[in-house]
């Protein structure tokens, strides 16, 4: 049995051969303190964020792209292994799994020995570039130069592929975690008012914008007043919220054009031509295309179901294992 599995900080994505993307879950953990239990994981457990007593405690076991807590990520894996196994659970599985180009080799060791521990026979790990322009249906073996931005929950990736490998890349741990923070933080110093992880990241699915509109979109919501302690309803513009994240989307647009900088001028003339391909979940931010061209000066394509993509990168690996051996990252 084989596997792929896109472990992102926000969602995580996993993809058996000939069935594509079987579950699409949250990357949370929630945990009964007294008994060291886990209660649910996943769509469950993020359910109960900001809603537990004392004695259970809720947990996003990666942070930027690697793994914060060991043990709660072995059990996280484990649960989706399981959960798509089905009758087959008893036979171990071959599971690819996508990590971040920046990854150091302690980070690599842990990712392999969480899914060692979850049950897998073996785990190959892979760039999440590759992954996303695999998934993405980009040739990337052809000798022309393609680049791909990944953007998740928890970084930022900008990566130049040619041959089959990754010429240039760059990573920065900016992703949809740090513009639903700069959204809350906007909206307690504008309106005094104080709004949970979830709530911010509901206005900026909803309303969120990468440039400034001309008719912006208008959102009402419920926070706790921090003068009175009193719940309070207010209303906020999709202008507002382009605002309150316009910094980090421009430190996005850095990264990129640092990537471009260094990127060898054959290859740079081959993406000014085809564009710079977008993946990722926070990629899916209403205008960011084109706020990337516009400050790029490069055509930017969002590609289909962006937020699948490192997945089904995963998939076009596990069903051409041993043609892209040579891409993985081994360790049985």
């Amino acid at each position: 049995m084989k596997i792929g599995i896109d472990l992102g900080t926000c969602n995580s994505l996993v993809f058996l051969p000939k069935k594509g993307v079987v579950l699409q879950e949250p990357s949370i953990v929630a945990v009964d303190i007294q008994d060291n239990r886990i209660l649910a994981v996943g769509k469950e457990a993020k359910e109960m964020l900001g809603k537990t007593p004392d004695t259970i405690r809720v947990f996003r076991p990666l942070k930027d792209g690697a793994i914060a807590n060991f043990r709660i990520t072995l059990a996280m894996i484990r649960y989706f292994i399981n959960k798509v196994s089905g009758p087959l659970h008893f036979l171990k599985p071959e599971v690819v799994i996508g990590v971040p180009t920046g990854i150091t080799s302690t980070e690599k060791r842990a990712v392999i020995e969480a899914g060692i521990g979850a049950g897998a026979k073996n785990v190959y790990l892979a760039k999440t570039p590759i992954l996303a322009a695999l998934g993405a249906g980009i040739p990337i073996e052809s000798p022309s130069g393609n680049m791909v931005v990944d953007i998740g929950g928890g970084m930022a990736e900008a990566a130049v592929i040619s041959l089959g490998g990754i010429v240039y890349s760059r990573s920065t741990r900016i992703g949809g975690d740090k513009l639903d923070a700069a959204i809350a933080e906007y909206i307690k110093k504008k309106y005094n008012l104080f709004i949970g992880d979830q709530t911010a990241e509901e206005i900026k699915i909803k309303i969120g914008t990468a440039i400034l509109e001309k008719e912006p979109k208008v959102m009402e919501f419920r926070g706790r007043d921090l003068i009175s302690g009193l719940p309070k309803n207010i209303k906020i513009s999709s202008n507002e919220v382009c605002e309150a994240i316009k910094d980090y989307l421009s430190e996005i647009a850095q990264l990129v054009k640092e990537v471009l900088r260094e990127t060898p001028p054959e290859l740079a003339a081959d993406i000014m031509e085809k564009g710079i391909i977008l993946t990722g979940g926070t990629s899916l931010l209403r205008n960011f295309p084109q706020f990337l061209s516009k400050s790029l000066g490069v055509p930017t394509i969002l590609v289909e179901e962006p937020l699948l993509a490192v997945a089904k990168g995963t998939g076009v690996i596990l069903e051409n294992l041993d043609l892209y051996r040579k891409l993985l990252m081994i360790k049985k």
